[in-house]
């Protein structure tokens, strides 16, 4: 009997499961516009059996249900599930967090020192204005003190409040920057504090290997407090009619772990948009009945949460960069003499993956992205578009030339709404924001004023006449003389814009005189537009003429 109980224990022993800790490093991470997802990387020696692999102090905000785990290796394995816990700690695991609370630490107590330096010099101060009191007062014993021995003493007194006074102003600036060396640090830790806090998660793979030998795993999640936003420097490039735009990403994350050196890739994919359009639901009328609407309200509310609940398991399920690999994984040792089989590296060269709703850049070289918030800017491509230069002036509101270009977005993929640094032939000239522009859409670059092209507005006149048999109407003619000049030594197209008013009343009739309607039709809002190709030196005149006819007995306002 004892021999049986000896011989299953041992069984026992023999099939436990082993819990193994991963040592595991961030390899690569997915940035999108509001999340990223996350990639570990980590070499494991399994015995056989069972093994519960470990991964321990992930940031708290990673999202449960987008782990992912896959594996290749020598060793015969089969993942058998994966699960994610929630755990709580009385120290910070964030080690970043934990250096800003030391720093905290340390300057907090330099300010006390400060504020007790600041308590010992009013103390002295206090004591010289009581000693200069009693040295100038008169007593019964002494009578009233010498003119000579009270100049001294409030000589000596005043060196003395000086000094401390200064010595009060130095203290006072320390507190100061102290302060706001303080402040900084206290919204930092705040930030971090809101995703690290005082717990963090632990992912637990449990393996069965058929037989002893090592695994290369890959773990990957999607945490939130990280995103990415465009940002441009485009250089016109006048003489080849070209714009070199330079494409960057500009990275900001406080998931609470730093990603060091790694494979950084940024794109531009919604997934907090969800896969599918909103559907619509029917749009009722019905006479009010506040029972009747809180419960149609409520049946409302309980729609959307669950609709908002959708985008985030279709995102974990359909974006993540691996699938979950829940099955047997292959055995590479079928090389020459049955020696493991080493695997190949990445290509490290950046590249471009378009595709039919967005587009992924993955970075040339390794990146680091502290996680503090701050921004950590990348190269993501460069490209030269062709461009059309052209001017465009209103000289009714300013007699200047402003240059202008359009650019065809001839890329693959679509510029995202970002800042723009605009250069023209080397020099810095504006700083404006790129819309939104999808492959093959057509943008504008504003560059600026230039004043080689010459315009000036004028009113030529202004007559009033009366109309009607009885003279009970007035008629008021405008004219305006625009002139354009090319000053530069190329030809130049300048769009030039000017109006007509408009009647918002039927008793006020505006007619357009010159240019003709039928050969310069104004817009909806009254505008005008001429296209002029100048040649280098030449000028051009515009007349604009129009009149405005009404009855004696209306006043019309907006009349210059």
């Amino acid at each position: 009997m004892k021999s049986l109980r000896l011989s299953g224990l041992l069984a026992l022993v023999a099939t436990a499961l082993t819990a193994a800790p991963v040592e595991s490093v961030i390899s690569a991470v997915t940035v999108y516009t509001d999340r990223a997802v996350v990639t570990r990387t980590a070499t494991v020696e399994l015995a056989g059996g069972q093994t519960e692999l470990v991964f321990a102090n992930l940031p708290e905000g990673l999202l449960d249900q987008s782990v992912q785990v896959s594996g290749r290796g020598t060793a015969q394995a089969t993942i058998l599930d994966v699960a994610a816990r929630r755990t709580f700690v009385d120290f910070t695991p964030n080690a970043r967090v934990k250096e800003i609370e030391d720093q905290l630490r340390a300057l907090r107590n330099d300010d006390r020192s400060l504020g007790d330096q600041v308590t010992v010099l009013n103390s002295q101060r206090d004591s010289i204005n009581e000693f200069m009191k009693n040295a100038v007062a008169a007593t019964k014993d002494a009578g009233r003190p010498k003119l000579d021995d009270v100049r001294a003493t409030l000589e000596f007194g005043q060196k003395q409040l000086l000094e401390l006074a200064q010595a009060n102003q130095k203290l006072d600036q320390q507190r100061e920057d102290l302060g706001n060396k303080i402040a900084a640090l206290e919204q930092q830790l705040n930030e971090l504090r809101g995703t690290g806090g005082k717990g963090f998660k632990t992912v637990v793979v449990r393996v069965s290997a058929a037989q002893a030998g090592n695994l290369d795993l890959a773990l990957s999640y999607t945490v939130g407090n990280a995103r990415w936003i465009p940002s441009y420097d485009a250089r016109v490039l006048s003489s080849e009619r070209a714009v070199a735009l330079s494409y960057f990403g500009v990275v900001h994350q406080t998931t609470g772990e730093d990603w060091k050196n790694v494979a950084l890739t940024l794109s531009t994919a919604r997934p907090s948009l969800g896969g599918a359009a909103p559907v619509l639901t029917a749009w009722n009328l019905d006479v009010f009945n506040p029972i009747i609407l809180e419960q149609a309200r409520r049946q409302e509310m309980d729609r959307s949460a669950r609709l908002k609940a959708t985008p985030a398991m279709a995102y974990a399920a359909a974006n993540a960069p691996r699938e979950v690999n829940m099955q047997t994984l292959t055995s590479d040792a079928e090389g020459a003499g049955g020696k493991p089989e080493s695997f190949d590296a990445t290509d490290a060269s950046a590249t471009l993956e378009a595709g039919a709703t967005s587009a992924s850049f993955k970075i040339a070289t390794a990146a680091s992205i502290p996680s503090d918030g701050s921004a950590q800017k990348v190269p993501i491509a460069s490209t030269k578009l062709a461009a059309n230069p052209e001017y465009l002036t209103v000289p009714k509101r300013q007699a200047t030339a402003f240059l202008t270009t359009k650019v065809v977005n001839s890329t693959e993929f679509p510029l995202l709404a970002g800042a723009m640094n605009v250069f023209l032939d080397g020099t810095f000239v504006a700083t404006s924001n790129l819309r939104t522009v999808m492959a093959g859409e057509k943008f504008d670059l504003a560059l600026g004023a230039d004043e080689g092209i010459s315009v000036k507005h004028k009113r030529v006149q202004k007559f009033t006449e009366d109309t009607g048999l009885t003279n009970s109407g007035k008629r008021i003619t405008y004219e305006y003389l625009v002139t354009i000049q090319n000053n530069k030594k190329s030809a130049e197209r300048v769009i030039v814009a000017d109006q007509i008013p408009l009647s918002r009343n039927e008793k006020v009739v505006v007619k357009q005189l010159v240019p003709d309607a039928r050969d310069v039709k104004p817009t909806d809002e009254g505008t005008l537009k001429w296209t002029l190709d100048l040649k280098p030196g030449e000028k051009r005149e515009i007349t604009v003429k129009f009149a405005v006819e009404h009855p004696n007995d209306v006043n019309v306002t907006g009349l210059e």
